[in-house]
């Protein structure tokens, strides 16, 4: 196939005004993590398959920058026509535009696919020489994307009460009241997981999010659905109707942003909600972050009210059914990964004669049936073939992150059937999974070795866990963020010299996106916006990867909650954590001597809960293996 590099140049040089650069970032319409497979513009120009990145095309350079999370794998697959730029480490395309680009230099960009603040931020690094961010009319990469997927039309499914936990009209009627307080008259929603949360529908969209293409306007009186109608069934209908929500086509937004703006905005059929206030506004609320400038380009600036989404927190902060559904998601999905444990462990000793999860060799391991081997690929199939099995299951919340040895080092590591790495008793696996149940989505991340560890492997691996474990027992007032918090997960690892460059967790969705703000723990300036609250889910998954050797992760979901505390300082109270993910860790891989007492009470004690919780999955072969995998360590030790 051609290079797009080839096919685009010409069309930025005859572009009216001539481009001297494009901006191609990761996202679509709706500023998403993971997108469609027709909307991986990026990824179709670099050839860079990770889901977060950005591409600068100029007349006679391409430039890629990605996290710390795709360094290595953005170097294995971009050509050498492409420059990595590694974010944090090298300057930002801003900067590197500025310097390098001349005075008035025209960068163009689809406004469908930058967020306005990332628009800010460009247009004010440009300001100092004149140089001008462009608003494509159209996307100069559709243009040269031969055979670019279809739109599917997956129906649109209504999200059940019992898993969702709060109704429609009663979030409409939260969100109306916040509009109020804010003397806002509407709100535009454009990220695809809070339309679905505010109007309890779900869809299949995009791969491994039960999302929809689809935008939502709501208005002190009324509130509209925009979206493709042929994923419209009769029922839907009927729902969205009962519910007092207008089903508008997906491409009218636009249009009707701009009738929103000018106060011409009419629903056929207005709420009944009595508001007991009257409201003389012509306010919009639109979250910078999430809208894109596309559609704030048809508001005027005295009636913008740009701040974080009402929606963003609301939907963090779990109600008592999500909270119960997430919590028997992850014991299924626990029961899942262990019964996949037990399973891989017999067929490594069976393939490989490895010694196995348990023991480390005697003497030489040889292999046993040179004829079957397992990949990283059909190993993860098997796993999620486990999953597949149980209650609620609707697919899987992320590509499985199945590695071998020096693959997972690449942290984000995506194997493919005909390059993946053939297992190997003598190297570490990771593997970084997780589904998407009706009642919750899940995220855990365990590493093994089947045969023996060496002493460094256990050392670092034992630096992970005890910053896992010190993250999983802090005790914190409110008011704390996740950025105070990240530290406690790298300080064993620091003492040793090592680190890793991700974020320590991320907020996870009630059967919707696996990555969910606006909460983090992290290392990274913008987790200092949102403090921890309880009913808030979060991830505790420190690392440590050595580039061609190995790589260690190891991941639970936690819920905010409460914490019992002797005294109470000014009153704040204070908060803890409480893990809901349940999987052994490998006492194969830790380093006794590294743990303190009060931490290997700390695993004793989650091991206990572990075949407690999860015996009842168990069939009698499965039930052995976790009663040996979950034995207390001596304390004596």
């Amino acid at each position: 196939m051609a290079d797009p590099l080839d096919a685009l140049r010409p069309l930025m040089a005859a572009h009216s005004p001539p481009l001297h650069a494009i901006i191609v970032p990761s996202e679509d319409n709706h500023q998403s993590e993971y997108v469609s497979e027709r909307d991986k513009r990026r990824q179709f120009v670099s050839g860079f398959t990770g889901s977060a990145g950005l591409a600068l095309i100029t007349m006679n350079e391409a430039l890629l920058w990605t996290d710390g999370r795709y360094f290595l794998q953005a170097t294995q697959q971009l050509s050498d026509r492409w420059k990595l730029m590694r974010i944090g480490e090298d300057p930002t395309v801003e900067t590197w535009i500025t310097d390098n680009l001349p005075s008035e230099a025209i960068v163009g960009i689809d406004p469908w696919c930058v967020s306005v603040d990332t628009a800010k931020r460009y247009e004010k690094a440009f300001s100092g020489k004149k140089q001008q961010l462009f608003q494509l009319s159209s996307n100069l990469v559709d243009e040269v994307w031969k055979g670019r997927p279809a739109a599917e039309a997956s129906p649109v499914m209504v999200h059940p009460l019992e898993f969702a936990g709060c109704s429609v009209q009663d979030k409409l009627k939260d969100l109306r009241e916040k509009l109020l307080d804010e003397n806002a008259y509407g709100i535009i929603f454009s990220s695809l997981d809070e339309v679905a949360w505010l109007y309890n529908i779900r869809g299949n969209d995009v791969a491994y999010c039960p999302v929809v293409h689809s935008y939502a306007i709501v208005t002190i009186d009324s509130a509209f659905f925009y979206v493709d109608k042929r994923k419209i069934s009769s029922e839907v209908q009927t729902y969205f109707s009962e519910n007092g929500i207008e089903i508008r086509d997906y491409s009218t937004v636009d249009s009707d942003v701009s009738l929103l703006a000018s106060g011409q905005l009419n629903a056929g059929n207005k709420t009944n909600d009595d508001t007991g206030k009257q409201l003389k506004s012509n306010k919009i609320w639109i979250d910078p972050s999430s809208c894109c400038l596309a559609l704030f380009a048809k508001l005027s600036a005295d009636q913008l009210f740009p701040q974080q989404s009402p929606l963003a927190l609301a939907k963090a902060l779990k109600n008592p059914a999500e909270l119960d559904g997430l919590k028997k998601a992850h014991v299924r999905d626990g029961a899942a990964v262990v019964q996949y444990l037990v399973w891989l462990d017999s067929k490594m000793q069976e393939l490989y004669g490895a010694s196995g999860y348990f023991n480390e060799p005697q003497g030489e391991q040889e292999r046993k049936s040179p004829d079957e081997k397992l990949t990283e690929v059909s190993v993860s199939d098997k796993l999620e073939g486990f999953r597949a099995k149980q209650e609620h299951f609707k697919g899987l919340s992320f590509p499985t992150i199945s590695s071998v040895g020096s693959n997972a080092a690449i942290i984000h590591y995506g194997p493919e059937p005909n390059t993946c790495a053939e297992l190997d008793p003598d190297k570490i696996y990771l593997f970084d999974s997780g589904a998407q149940y009706l009642d919750g989505t899940t995220d855990i991340t365990r590493t093994v070795h089947f045969g023996k560890p060496s002493q460094h492997e256990k050392s670092c691996y034992t630096a992970v866990l005890k910053g896992h474990i010190a993250l999983d027992s802090a005790v914190f007032p409110n008011g704390t963020t996740g950025f105070a918090l990240d530290v406690l997960a790298r300080t064993p690892l620091w003492k040793n010299g090592l680190d890793y460059r991700h974020g320590t967790g991320h907020g996870i969705g009630s059967f919707l996106f696996v990555h969910e703000g606006p909460h983090q723990i992290s290392y990274r300036p913008d987790a200092r916006n949102v403090p921890l609250q309880s009913s808030m889910t979060v991830t505790d998954e420190p690392g440590y990867y050595e580039d061609g050797n190995f790589g260690i992760r190891l991941e639970n979901v936690l819920v905010v909650k409460d914490a019992d505390t002797e005294f109470n300082f000014a009153g704040k109270g204070y908060l803890g954590f409480e893990h809901i993910t349940w999987a052994p860790y490998q006492k194969k891989l830790m380093d006794l001597t590294l743990l303190s007492p009060e931490e290997i009470e700390w695993v004793n004690s989650y091991h206990s809960d572990c075949r407690k919780i999860l015996a009842p999955y168990m069939n009698e072969k499965e039930l052995e293996w976790l009663n040996k995998a979950t034995e207390p360590i001596s304390t004596s030790v």
